[in-house]
C-alpha cells in the first residue's frame, strides 16, 4: 500500500534532529517537533484516504490536506474560532481506546448534506437541521471508517470505531469538559479542505493530548 509508512520513515519522524523546529516545539512543549511531525503524517495519510471516500460519496472532487499540528486549550480555541460548527464525536472501539471530534463549519456542513441529497451544493439556507446532522453522521461514518482501515495499516493492528455522533456546537458556548477537562492540553490538527468548486475551508481535528500520544506509541 503506496500510503503505509515504512519503519524507516516512521523512525526518522519520531527520532529525528532535536535542533528541528525549535521555535515551534517552545511554543508546543507537551510535543517535540518529531511528535508533531509524525501526527501530522499519520493524519494526513488516514484523512487522505476519508478525501477518497467522501469524493465517491458527493461527486465531487474532494482534497483533504496539509496538517497544522498544535497545542492548546479548549478556552484558546474558543477565543480563536467564532463560527458556528457541526461537530462530530469519534470514538475508538478496537486497537485505541480514546475519542476524537471533527469540526466542520455549518456552512460547509450545508453543502455537503445538499450534494448527499442530490443537490448542486447550493442550498445553505435555513437553519441546521436534524437532516444536516444524520447526513454529516453518514459522511463521517464513512470517511472515518476508510482512515480507521488506514491507520489499521499504518499501526499494523486492527482500529475500528463505533458509528460517529454529530451534534452543532460553538465553541464558546461550552466546554465538554467529559472528553476535554477545562484546563487540559488538546492537540488540534487543522486540514485544508476543497470540494469542487463549492468549498474552500477548514475541517479541524481535536484530540486530548494523551490520546495522541497513544498513536505515537503504537507507530
Amino acid at each position: 500500500m503506496e500510503d503505509m509508512l515504512s519503519q524507516a520513515e516512521i523512525d526518522a519522524l519520531l527520532n529525528g534532529s532535536s535542533s528541528e523546529g525549535n521555535e515551534e516545539n517552545s511554543a508546543n512543549e507537551e510535543l517535540t517537533s518529531q511528535e508533531i511531525d509524525a501526527l501530522g503524517e499519520i493524519g494526513n495519510i488516514s484523512m487522505g484516504t476519508s478525501a477518497t471516500t467522501l469524493n465517491s460519496l458527493l461527486g465531487q472532487r474532494v482534497v483533504i490536506t496539509t496538517p497544522k499540528v498544535s497545542v492548546c486549550t479548549w478556552e484558546e480555541l474558543a477565543k480563536e474560532y467564532h463560527s458556528s460548527y457541526v461537530a462530530v464525536k469519534v470514538e475508538y472501539t478496537e486497537g485505541l481506546d480514546g475519542m476524537n471530534l471533527l469540526l466542520l463549519k455549518e456552512d460547509d456542513a450545508k453543502v455537503i448534506t445538499d450534494l448527499m441529497m442530490g443537490g448542486d451544493g447550493s442550498n445553505k439556507e435555513g437553519e441546521l437541521t436534524d437532516l444536516h446532522l444524520s447526513a454529516i453522521s453518514e459522511a463521517m461514518n464513512q470517511m472515518i471508517g476508510s482512515a480507521a482501515t488506514s491507520m489499521s495499516s499504518m499501526f499494523n493492528k486492527r482500529i475500528d470505531i463505533s458509528p460517529p455522533k454529530a451534534f452543532p456546537m460553538t465553541l464558546d458556548a461550552a466546554v465538554p469538559e467529559a472528553e476535554f477537562p477545562r484546563g487540559d492540553k488538546i492537540v488540534k490538527v487543522a486540514f485544508k479542505m476543497v470540494i469542487g468548486e463549492l468549498i474552500d475551508s477548514q475541517i479541524m481535528q481535536l484530540l486530548p493530548i494523551d490520546f495522541a500520544k497513544k498513536w505515537l506509541v503504537i507507530l
